[in-house]
């Protein structure tokens, strides 16, 4: 949420009453000192003449400040008005010397005073430099204390100028120490929609810190943000499903919602019908954020979730494709829920988010340069989530490794790969190793010349491209059949198959020597005498095989618990074993 709140301050100004000359001279005369006669004085020139001189610097806030101290409360209210009038058109950093009269009208037991005094502090709060020195100068007790006012116009400038003071990182703890949580909390439970509005704001703004977020479960926000997502008001529903999809990050946060919480995902479901798209946004990535624990992954879709993301999947709006795409990825994971997604429709659409975007635009603005990155980016995302998807589908099951084949994500992957970022080219990759695990989609998958991609991919910059790529071509290896592909592709492309075997089997990487003695063992085996010949004839190959074959086992054994020790000389061990194998095969 952005630095502005609902005002319940109707800023309507006069100081006529204390003009000489007017009808009611008469009756406040004699009350007013000469300082404040003065000081009305100064301040009914500068309203007349106010684009003439700047009020933070010269003598109208020194005579503003005077009718604060005062004891007439009219002329308090007045000065509050006035704070109230000149903030909310002109904002900009100010020092303690602006701060410190306001600060004091929040004390006063007057409702004009404190509703007009917290109004003028949440204007000058939309300043980050004054958002700092507010709290810095004690203005929280204040704001807290009027909070908990039984006047509704107090509550909603109080909480308001909270809502923006929480949107600098450096109050967020201050904020949530202050104990304003239990108030804030209770105050989104208003009646008054301009209170409630802000209160839901302001818990929204404290959810961006694991503490914070800690601080308002303890308050009790959950049930109150729950319970307001049926609210008829479109931005609460807003900062409520924005609050609870950050409050779902914590895995102990999602395990309460899931324990005290049994309606929120069909709330949720609901709202990704909303008419507000960032209603339906904010719904879809609070279920993505549920959807981390695999019991709410089979809860959406029980729900009913499936329709309402698949038409936000297909939506013309960036940020709706985004959050549903996230979304579905995560209940993607779940093996029950490969089949019900496939056939709820979702193939087509998700092959279809595989489209190439366009690079960033170089002319014009740079708004519009940084607006085209923007794009570019989101398109990324999309594109990630899509594609990992389609691999989490594909995981479990041969029919729907060739339902997803048959979609054309294989033709995708081969016309986009070459040219994406290498976090999409990741996913990509992944995807195809899963897709050549099928002994039935080997052939067609060597058909189309998967492996003229992979190959110049096992040497990108970005090692897990590299390791999917390889992992790929060493499960097209395993039990083919025909290894002509193979043979036609060992020099070229980009080094062929040797060159890639060769850089694996020397990169003093376990994974990678694995996936290359693995994937020889696998052409020994398979018997092709060409195949068998080619690797015969390289010196490179053969050599390093048997530099694995020889290695030295460590000769301390692992520490007692040292997991990641044990499993490397595990690891060690095979690949010693799968190398002297391919040694001796091949004599």
């Amino acid at each position: 949420m952005g630095g502005c709140c609902s005002s319940c301050c109707g800023v309507g100004l006069s100081l006529t009453a204390c003009v000489p000359g007017h009808s009611q001279d008469r009756l406040y005369a004699p009350l007013l000192a000469e300082s404040e006669r003065e000081a009305v004085s100064v301040l009914l020139r500068y309203l007349e003449n106010r684009g003439e001189e700047d009020f933070f610097s010269s003598g109208p806030l020194r005579a503003l400040t005077t009718l604060v101290y005062s004891s007439n409360v009219d002329l308090q209210r007045s000065a509050a008005l006035a704070f109230a009038e000149i903030t909310e058109k002109d904002v900009q950093a100010v020092n303690e010397e602006t701060l410190s009269p306001i600060l004091l009208l929040l004390q006063s037991s007057d409702f004009e005073v404190q509703r007009a005094a917290s109004a003028a502090l949440g204007n000058l709060a939309v300043n980050n430099d004054n958002k700092i020195l507010i709290v810095e100068m004690g203005g929280l007790e204040p704001l807290i204390r009027q909070m908990q006012s039984v006047n509704v116009e107090v509550q909603c400038n109080a909480v308001g100028c909270i809502t923006n003071l929480a949107t600098h990182e450096d109050n967020k703890v201050k904020i949530a120490r202050s104990g304003a949580l239990v108030p804030l909390t209770k105050l989104a439970k208003s009646k008054d929609e301009r209170v409630q509005r802000n209160a839901t704001g302001a818990l929204l703004n404290m959810t961006h810190s694991d503490e914070n977020r800690q601080e308002l479960v303890s308050a009790g926000a959950i049930p109150v943000l729950v319970s307001l997502l049926q609210s008829p008001d479109s931005d609460v529903q807003y900062y409520c499903t924005t609050a609870l999809s950050n409050i779902a990050v914590d895995s102990a946060n999602r395990h309460i919602l899931a324990e005290t919480e049994p309606k929120l995902v069909s709330c949720l479901v609901t709202l990704m019908d909303s008419g507000a798209p960032k209603v339906q946004c904010q719904a879809a990535l609070a279920l993505r954020n549920l959807a981390s624990d695999d019991k709410c992954q089979l809860e959406i879709v029980q729900a009913g979730g499936l329709p309402a993301l698949l038409r936000l999947l297909q939506s013309n709006v960036p940020q709706l494709v985004l959050s549903s795409v996230a979304c579905i990825r995560n209940i993607s994971i779940h093996p029950d829920n490969e089949s019900p997604i496939i056939e709820a429709g979702f193939l087509t659409p998700l092959v279809a988010l595989l489209r190439k975007s366009g690079p960033p635009s170089v002319s014009g603005t740079t708004a519009n340069s940084n607006n085209a990155l923007a794009s570019n980016a989101t398109e990324e995302e999309i594109q990630c989530h899509a594609i990992s998807t389609l691999r989490n589908l594909a995981a479990s099951s041969e029919r729907n490794k060739k339902a997803i084949v048959d979609a054309g994500t294989v033709d995708k992957c081969i016309s986009l790969v070459p040219n994406l970022s290498t976090s999409v080219q990741s996913e990509m990759t992944a995807c195809i190793a899963v897709l050549a695990l099928s002994d039935e989609l080997k052939q067609y998958l060597l058909s189309v010349k998967i492996i003229d991609v992979l190959i110049p991919l096992t040497n990108s910059p970005n090692t897990e491209v590299q390791g999917n790529s390889g992992a790929a071509l060493g499960n097209l290896s395993s039990k083919v059949g025909d290894y002509s592909t193979f043979v036609n592709a060992w020099s070229s492309p980009a080094g062929g198959i040797s060159g890639y075997l060769i850089r694996f089997l020397t990169s003093n990487d376990l994974i990678f020597e694995h996936i290359a003695v693995w994937t020889l063992l696998q052409f020994v085996e398979g018997g092709d005498k060409t195949l068998i010949e080619l690797i015969q004839k390289n010196p490179p190959i053969l050599e390093a095989t048997q530099t694995l074959a020889t290695r030295e086992l460590p000769s301390d054994p692992p520490a007692d618990g040292d997991l990641i020790d044990l499993e490397d000389t595990e690891a060690e061990s095979e690949i010693i074993a799968l190398s002297s194998r391919v040694l001796k095969m091949l004599e």
